[in-house]
């Protein structure tokens, strides 16, 4: 077999096994020749430039004969092993891949386009993959070990990282990167279907009139993405302090200030939670707050933010459905330390939340707005949802895609009159209910 298909063909144990000998081989060579601590003053382009430097001219000392195609690809595989994260390397530089799953060192899976599929990758052991695992949260200050087994962090580079290791993960180390989401505008966004122009021209409205609006969805339906897209409707020059677990977002107004969540550290100490970070923004004189995504008891102090003069406030929440995220949005707010009955979180949420937009994830991969809904009920009144668009999809063709329309419906005549007095219009397509019979109402208990 050539040296070229060893190096391409790794479907099989046996051709897995000869490229890991041949890359092993050379990596120790090279690590022979090489200065580690000149190495560790370089910066991490100089330091793969530099490897590549000194593995050519061992190749070229050494042999063997090579051409240039089959050269390149063997100086790639032995400097991703010995430098970057191996069988990994290319996955990250393929921006197609929104998600890379490594379920133990034999399985190796990856989202493209929203559809999940198996490449024919394999790492040569479990400590091969365990020493990858290290090398990856090693840059962010991280260990992972017996009595550190997981581990829940964002690399330098934006991606969001996941590992869990055994005795937890049965299946041997388990290591899950979410790609950095590119920033969408909504425009772009209405080129891939997500949503049409006179849901933008609702959502725009909405958001310069600062109707606090929650983003709610499954995982992987893309609520980051629509909240990156909403936040660029704000206008410049207002003071917003985003929070997040994971550091996403990407705004581009020029009064911007990041805040993101800090776990404990190896002692078990200094962790810093959203919810500290939603306390102490209250104090930093915020024009608007966006908290990536609410998840426990920052959500009762999110809502008092929302209710109390932050008003034009995003937030997000992981749920099904518009009457689902409520439920979710008065169960995390009870679970703050200060103990609010039902009844007068109920109130809270009818007093500070305006608008929810609910997102899908069907079946073809695609991401959309399936829903637009405006929380009508006011006090401790049971929550009233009015619809005023929807994406009402048709069945499924013969190559599985997922068509439809959205459909647009009016709007309830308090929504109406607070956009107009914020001198926003009402988009045509959506209209004004004369009365609460024409709406598209249900109740959420």
């Amino acid at each position: 077999m050539s040296l070229r298909a060893r190096l391409t063909a790794p479907e099989t144990a046996g051709g897995q096994q000869e490229e890991s000998h041949l890359v092993a081989v050379y990596r120790a060579k090279l690590l022979e020749e090489i200065d580690l601590a000149e190495m560790s003053t370089l910066a991490a382009a100089e330091r793969r430039t530099r490897l590549e430097r000194v593995l050519g001219h061992i190749i070229s000392r050494e042999g063997p004969v090579l051409s240039t195609q089959e050269r390149s690809l063997l100086i790639r595989r032995v400097v991703d092993e010995a430098l970057g994260l191996g069988i990994l390397e290319p996955l990250l530089e393929d921006a197609s891949i929104t998600e890379i799953m490594v379920n133990g060192p034999d399985q190796v899976f990856v989202e493209r386009a929203g559809r999940v599929e198996r490449l024919p990758l394999r790492f040569a052991s479990t400590e091969q993959l365990m020493q990858t695992i290290e090398r990856i949260v090693s840059t962010v200050n991280r260990r992972v070990d017996e009595s550190n087994p997981m581990v829940d962090a964002r690399l330098p580079s934006g991606e969001r990282v996941n590992v869990i290791i055994p005795p937890l993960s049965l299946t041997g180390p388990t290591l899950t990167i979410r790609r950095f989401p590119r920033a969408y505008t909504l425009h772009e966004m209405i080129g891939l279907g997500s949503l049409d122009e006179h849901m933008l021209l609702l959502l725009a409205g909405l958001v310069r009139a600062r109707f606090n609006v929650v983003v709610s969805g499954s995982t992987g339906s893309g609520k980051t993405t629509l909240l990156n897209a909403l936040s660029g409707l704000i206008p410049d020059g207002e003071r917003i302090i985003t929070i997040e677990d994971a550091a996403e977002l990407q705004l581009q107004q020029s009064h911007v200030i990041s805040l993101e969540s800090r776990p404990a550290n190896v002692e078990g100490k200094g962790r810093i939670t959203i919810r500290d970070l939603v306390r102490n923004s209250l104090r930093m004189r915020p024009d608007r707050i966006i908290v990536g995504e609410v998840r426990g008891g920052e959500t009762l102090d999110m809502l008092q933010a929302m209710s109390t003069g932050h008003d034009g406030s995003l937030a997000t929440v992981h749920a099904n459905s518009a009457e689902d995220a409520l439920m979710r949005l008065q169960t995390l707010a009870s679970m703050a330390e200060v103990k609010v009955p039902f009844e007068a979180l109920r109130d809270q949420i009818n007093s500070s939340l305006d608008v929810i937009v609910q997102l899908g994830r069907y079946p073809d991969g695609s991401r959309r707005v399936s829903e637009i809904a405006v929380l009508d009920s006011r006090g401790r009144e049971e929550y009233r949802i009015a619809t005023v668009c929807r994406f009402e999809a048709l069945p499924a063709g013969a190559d599985g895609a997922v068509r439809g329309a959205f459909r647009h419906l009016p709007l309830p005549r308090r929504t109406a009159e607070r956009l107009h007095l914020k001198g926003e219009p009402v988009p045509p397509a959506f209209g004004v209910a004369r009365d609460d019979s024409q709406l598209t109402t249900r109740a959420a208990t």
